[in-house]
C-alpha cells in the first residue's frame, strides 16, 4: 500500500523592508559646495535590504 502525501502549505511570502517600503530604493539628500547645501534628492539602494526590498530575518 503507498503512503499517501500530504498537501504541502505554500511558503510565506516576505515581509516588505520598512525603511523603503519594499521597493530597494531611498532617498538620498545631495549637498553641493562649500557650505554643504541641499540642492535636491537622488534614488540610492537601501542598505537596510540591499535593494531587495525583502525584510531581514534577524
Amino acid at each position: 500500500m503507498a503512503t499517501k502525501k500530504t498537501p504541502s502549505r505554500p511558503a510565506p511570502a516576505p515581509s516588505k523592508c520598512g525603511a523603503c517600503d519594499g521597493t530597494g530604493e531611498v532617498a538620498t539628500t545631495v549637498h553641493v559646495g562649500r557650505k554643504r547645501r541641499a540642492v535636491g534628492k537622488q534614488a540610492g539602494i537601501c542598505l537596510a535590504c540591499f535593494g531587495t526590498g525583502e525584510a531581514t530575518t534577524d
